[in-house]
């Protein structure tokens, strides 16, 4: 079993109540940011899809369509871990505040510019490409911002609280998707939506990408004029903060760190991939749904989820970040997987079962995510933890992403009813053997200035 050790310096004395309003302002810049974050990256998912046929040439078939929409969301994938690699270095060498103020100056630009795009019918082409371009952009500015923003908050955070404190941050990504979800159905039952002509195509979409931006703006004021640098990165030796953050990653005990989070990450974003993207499309399906009733579907999983995330993290506080997620990725490969198996293979079940069977493996599926933030941040030390935690977390997005070949290559192996159901046990288990290979970190003094984690 492998163990974090930290140098022998001590992490420098703070008054507690001089530090009491710091950690609160900088626990909800936490929270507010990653929901602006999390809102902004379901925007294409959810709000587009409606209304692509503003954006591409009339007469396409649907398979064409599909692609064209996946080119959207993938770009936003492809741009994070590059946001991460920049944001994190500027945030370990020049401060959490300075990165994070710069990412959102950038979100809130190229989400307003994205609301502002023409369609096919002005200038034919352009529009998809310039819309999937600002995605990328966009997708660079979001890394960024998770990169500096959580480490800041969760280094500000005190040990015993870092559990609950991860799950109240990340719990805004199921309910920024409940959010949108929810929005989009109202503005569905306003506007027409269908022909590239109507009036949902034309302009409701616009709506929510500007309220995206307001949120950025919004959050941006808030940050600037309330929230501290980072303690921890301020105390962090200055020697350490010479050398590139990214040299420093990729040696040495730094480097069995990330290699190690990047087995458990991979199949923590396998998990979600099958619950955010096969699932609802599987649900819909099998039970039949409408449109209408898928979204109502979404709403009950992903509010269900939300609830969940403060308890994993207290959880994790309680038994410890190791054998939480030991358990977890166990519980993804027997009952996640389960409830996807008897959803799959389930025949024209009725409306409730197919909403209970989607909730439960919605919600177990996506578990892991509750303590992420604490557990991603305590890995690596204060010189280069926004890389470390960035990249770690972003990089693993990479081999999850093809996740609609390896269904191809399980249902040819196997079922093809089934494949779903297989490959989110097969992210399970790589969430309990990531586990497994990692120390426990509940206990990491985060604000040591030297502190290492070895292997």
């Amino acid at each position: 079993m492998t163990e974090i050790a930290h140098t022998s310096h001590p992490a420098p004395a703070t008054p507690p109540d001089d530090d009491s309003a710091n950690r609160r302002r900088a626990l909800i810049g936490g929270i507010v940011g990653y929901f602006v974050d999390q809102f902004d990256i379901y925007l294409p998912v959810i709000v587009l899809a409606p209304a692509m046929s503003y954006f591409v040439p009339a007469g396409l078939d649907a398979g064409t369509l599909a692609i064209i929409a996946a080119f959207v969301f993938t770009a936003t994938l492809v741009g994070r871990p590059i946001g991460a690699a920049i944001f994190g270095v500027i945030a370990d060498r020049t401060g959490r505040r300075k990165s994070t103020i710069i990412a959102i100056i950038g979100i809130a630009v190229t989400t307003l510019l994205i609301g502002l795009l023409p369609g096919h019918a002005s200038v034919g082409l352009w529009g998809i490409g310039l819309l999937i371009l600002l995605r990328f952009v966009d997708g660079v500015f979001l890394g960024g911002e998770y990169t500096a923003a959580i480490p800041l908050a969760m280094e500000w955070t005190q040990k015993r609280r870092r559990g609950l404190a991860s799950g109240l941050i990340t719990m805004t990504s199921p309910g920024a998707l409940c959010l949108i979800s929810a929005l989009t159905l109202l503005l569905l039952q306003i506007f027409p939506a269908g022909s590239p002509d109507s009036a949902y195509a034309v302009w409701g979409w616009r709506i929510p990408f500007f309220i995206g931006a307001a949120l950025a703006v919004g959050f941006l004021v808030y940050f600037v004029r309330q929230v501290p640098e980072s303690s921890a990165w301020q105390n962090a030796e200055p020697a350490a903060k010479r050398v590139s953050p990214l040299r420093q990653l990729f040696t040495g005990a730094n480097r069995r760190s990330l290699l190690q989070v990047f087995v458990l990450m991979t199949g923590v974003w396998i998990a979600l991939n099958i619950s955010a993207s096969v699932l609802p499309g599987l649900t819909s399906k099998v039970a039949g749904l409408t449109p209408t009733q898928l979204t109502v579907a979404l709403i009950i999983a992903s509010g269900a989820s939300t609830l969940t995330y403060p308890l994993a993290g207290l959880l994790s506080q309680r038994i410890g970040r190791r054998p939480f997620y030991i358990g977890v990725g166990l519980l993804v490969a027997v009952v996640g997987a389960g409830a996807t198996a008897l959803l799959a293979g389930a025949d024209h079940p009725g409306f409730a079962t197919s909403v209970l069977l989607l909730t439960v493996a919605f919600v177990v599926g996506i578990l892991a995510f509750g303590p992420i933030a604490a557990y991603m941040t305590e890995r690596f030390p204060a010189a280069l933890r926004s890389t470390g935690y960035g990249i770690g977390y972003s990089l693993a997005l990479v081999v999850p992403a093809f996740y609609a070949y390896y269904l191809v290559g399980l249902g040819s192996l196997f079922s093809p009813t089934y494949a779903s159901a297989i490959l989110m046990a097969i992210g399970g288990l790589l969430v309990t053997v990531g586990a497994i290979l990692g120390p426990e970190t509940r206990d990491v003094d985060m604000g040591a200035p030297e502190g290492t984690n070895v292997a």
